[in-house]
């Protein structure tokens, strides 16, 4: 089927939505071979050969957010370099078609059309960026008769995690609202009352604010203060106006939802102004990219901008070597060393070594591999779906478990904690020292 002219236009302008998915409770499981009997891996669904199995990919990977995709990218990557070292899921190698959004909705829009309609991917992952994968959604929903779905998008609103779009994603990290509400709870623990927020004006930047209102309301309290940033915004640029909102409220500590250079220039203003109050962000933030940011505009200015500073994160450290997950990914990131493809690498932006967001990028694609093997060796779209419902208790190596099923699309719910020590995110362990400037 091809979508229209007429319908694309409807797309591309936002307007389409569509109605939920209905479930066909008698489903079959795709069945293993009986043992000792050799399948033939035939071309069984859009997106799969005998040879190999495509995932769509739509990210920033140029311009202020380049560091977003590229490192998700970079970590799913090492993930399928090696399973394709082995010989691939039941036979096939794992191949993924990329395409830059540069963080605008309207370049999402059109990529998920061309890589359902054109790339033929089997299915979609590694979407990046509310304001992106919202407008994809309705998009995404036209498809809902070919069974497209998406598995493992680095954002956490709240969309895709309800009605009408859940029935057609997998979510695997905690959402926003998670992080935001925990966030609150840590920050009031530790005494603070006033909380300001500072978010990127669209659907990621409410969507954190929303978390926080949602927390403070569970304890009779409202938001302090608000301020905003465009999205795009450059590290350099001087956010004094929303530091001085914030400040003069009087707030005790700031949550922030925003990309790092939007972030790293408010904290940087704010501690060239003078004002040490607490700055939190939430995961999505690219937190190693905002940490060079800082660390770099402290060398120069003889500045440490990292005191005070927490952010929350979805995947536990990439320092805990007690986690055979962890490990297994260190290792793979040093193996494999990948790039994205020279078409998509921003000359500006420096792969980083290890990342909160790669590490992600590399248990999704633990995940997806685990539903490709359980989907069988002629796996179709409604199998794959069908083998990630089956996922329980799933151990990744990272303390915890993963489940999914009919009714749970989101595998994780875990929430941890980090501040800087020595130029270096590390959990935290002490709250009082971690809000201390």
């Amino acid at each position: 089927m091809t979508i229209k002219r007429r319908s694309v236009l409807k797309i591309l302008s936002g307007a389409v939505a569509g109605g939920v998915l209905g479930r066909d409770p008698a489903r079959a499981w795709a069945q293993l071979p009986p043992r000792g009997v050799v399948e033939p891996r035939l071309a069984s669904a859009p997106g799969v050969t005998p040879k190999d199995i495509k995932i769509g990919m739509s990210a920033a990977f140029k311009g202020p957010s380049a560091g977003l995709g590229t490192e998700l990218y970079r970590g799913a990557s090492a993930y399928y370099a090696e399973v394709n070292q082995r010989g691939g899921v039941h036979g096939r190698t794992i191949s993924v078609a990329a395409l830059d959004d540069g963080y605008e909705p309207t370049p999402c829009i059109k990529n998920t059309i061309t890589l359902v309609e054109r790339e033929q991917v089997f299915f979609l992952s590694n979407y990046v960026g509310t304001p992106t994968l919202t407008r994809a959604l309705p998009v995404i929903k036209r498809y809902a008769d070919r069974q497209v779905i998406l598995v493992g998008n680095f954002t956490g609103a709240q969309p895709q995690r309800e009605d009408p779009y859940v029935e057609q994603v997998f979510n695997i990290r905690a959402s926003y609202r998670q992080e935001m509400m925990a966030l609150v709870d840590r920050f009031w623990q530790a005494g603070a009352r006033k909380f300001g927020v500072y978010y990127q004006i669209d659907a990621y930047g409410r969507s954190g604010t929303d978390g926080v209102a949602r927390g403070l309301a569970q304890r009779g309290a409202r938001i302090a203060a608000e301020a905003t940033y465009v999205r795009g915004a450059k590290f350099e640029d001087d956010m004094t106006p929303a530091v001085q909102a914030l400040r003069h409220a009087g707030v005790d500590v700031v949550l922030c939802t925003g990309a790092y250079q939007g972030c790293g220039a408010f904290v940087r203003t704010a501690r060239d102004l003078g004002w040490n109050a607490p700055i939190s962000n939430v995961s999505f933030v690219g937190s190693e990219a905002m940490l060079g940011l800082l660390l770099k505009q402290g060398k120069s200015a003889g500045r440490d901008y990292t005191q005070a500073l927490v952010n929350s994160q979805v995947v536990p450290s990439y320092d805990d070597l007690s986690l055979p997950g962890v490990v297994e990914y260190r290792t793979l990131m040093e193996r494999y060393k990948p790039l994205v493809p020279e078409t998509l690498r921003d000359a500006k932006y420096p792969p980083e070594q290890l990342s909160f967001r790669s590490l992600e990028g590399f248990v999704n694609a633990k995940v997806i591999v685990e539903g490709l093997r359980r989907a069988g060796p002629n796996p179709t779209r409604a199998s794959f779906r069908q083998a990630l419902e089956s996922l329980r208790s799933f151990d990744l190596g990272i303390g915890a478990p993963l489940t999914f099923g009919p009714e749970r699309h989101q595998g994780l719910d875990s929430v941890y904690f980090t501040s800087v020590v020595n130029g270096r995110w590390v959990p935290v362990t002490d709250w009082t020292a971690a809000m201390k400037a």
